[in-house]
């Protein structure tokens, strides 16, 4: 191999450990854990009021959920995105 590509390769297998990529990638897009963390909240709310919903059908409370659950994270990505673009186009000087 050339010493070009050697380059690249050590570049790559310098992280190799899967929570230090993920940690990584929470620190590039902080509202991704957030996401996360909403997503598996509305789940687990669901599934304690699954024993309490009362007179409600099976596929409404779930149809419920997962729009609770899709809106929780379709919020956090558009958090996300407005943040990310006020720390590119606002903070950040102008060249």
């Amino acid at each position: 191999m050339s010493s070009g590509q050697e380059s690249i390769f050590s570049e790559y297998e310098s992280d190799t450990s899967q929570t230090s990529k993920l940690l990584r990638k929470f620190k590039e897009t902080p509202f991704v854990p957030l996401g996360m963390a909403g997503f598996a909240t509305v789940v687990g709310y669901g599934l304690y009021r699954l024993k309490h919903r009362g007179d409600m059908k099976m596929s409404l409370h779930l149809i419920h959920m997962r729009v609770a659950a899709q809106g929780f994270v379709v919020g956090a990505i558009t958090c996300g995105v407005l943040y990310s673009m006020f720390q590119e186009y606002m903070v950040k000087p102008k060249e």
